[in-house]
């Protein structure tokens, strides 16, 4: 934990130094632990940051907007952006080390080196959003590479990236833990998202579509309906009940494997991404687990 006369938190945005000064942390016998974000923060960021700051002696957050992961149509220009703020907030919850690269830094000229997860990747977002997961595997092995952790920590409310980085880090035989941890909500349910910051009152509204629909799939499945099917249906039915909502997809799927299934026989995670006005929203449930909606 963090202690009085500490020194304070560093900016590095030098791959080579970020580098170097993870080496000598570990020559040290320091636990490191990583937090990769795209920045502008909220409580979900916080509470993993909270997370790595328990289980390391020293924490690194990433700030990188990463355009690989965003397809041509997509809002990597609009993404919002506040350094200042976002440097406070991470101090504020004891962050050793911010790793801010520019994309020079993670892509120099001539850079043609790609990461494909196959199969995780293929149902879901990987459908409605090409390159993606490419882009975030790529990114994820290079910022490993660089941080050099014992364990980054991930939100589960992108499930199936989490997922995807579980199984590169299995597939390459990388050296560090990954951990998930559960969706901040905000008081009413509503997941917490950077983008939530796009939606006006009446959109924010509709978007509670999103738990809540969640909410009675729970309550479907604590009942003893199984039929991924039914459930889907109902869900869909909620959901497009509400104005300004347009379904991408609504799926129950096994959680490793990321396929489809008829029937929730096994461990299985109700996927769904959904636009609210023009702001695409992600949201997931686990059946069997708890959901604090």
């Amino acid at each position: 934990m963090r202690s009085k006369g500490q020194r304070l938190m560093k900016i590095i945005e030098s791959a080579r130094a970020m580098q170097s000064f993870s080496e000598s942390l570990r020559k040290e016998g320091k636990i490191v632990t990583f937090v990769p974000t795209m920045g502008y923060f909220h409580e979900g960021h916080l509470n993993l940051m909270r997370e790595g700051r328990r289980r390391g002696d020293c924490l690194v957050v990433s700030i990188y907007v990463n355009p690989t992961q965003f397809g041509p149509s997509e809002d990597f220009e609009q993404y919002p952006r506040d350094f200042e703020r976002d440097r406070s907030m991470a101090e504020g919850v004891g962050v050793d080390v911010i790793f801010s690269p520019p994309n020079a830094e993670m892509y120099p000229p001539h850079y043609q080196t790609y990461i494909t997860v196959e199969n995780v990747t293929d149902n879901l977002c990987g459908l409605s959003r090409p390159g993606h997961f490419r882009g975030v595997a790529t990114v994820c092995a290079k910022l490993f590479n660089l941080v050099k952790p014992h364990a980054a920590i991930f939100g589960k409310k992108d499930f199936q990236q989490l997922a995807t980085i579980r199984r590169m880090v299995l597939d390459l035989n990388m050296d560090l833990e990954i951990v998930g941890m559960p969706t901040t909500r905000e008081p009413d349910g509503l997941a917490m998202s950077s983008r939530n910051i796009y939606l006006s009152p009446e959109e924010r509204a509709s978007a509670l579509s999103l738990s809540r629909s969640l909410k009675l799939a729970g309550d479907l499945y604590d009942r003893g309906e199984r039929d991924a099917g039914k459930i889907i249906g109902e869900v869909r039915r909620h959901i497009e009940s509400q104005a300004h909502t347009k379904i991408d997809y609504v799926q129950i799927c096994d959680t490793t494997t990321m396929k489809d299934v008829a029937r929730l026989d096994g461990e299985s995670v109700l996927a769904m991404a959904v636009r609210v006005g023009k702001t695409r929203l992600i949201d997931n449930c686990v059946f069997g687990e708890p959901l604090d909606v």
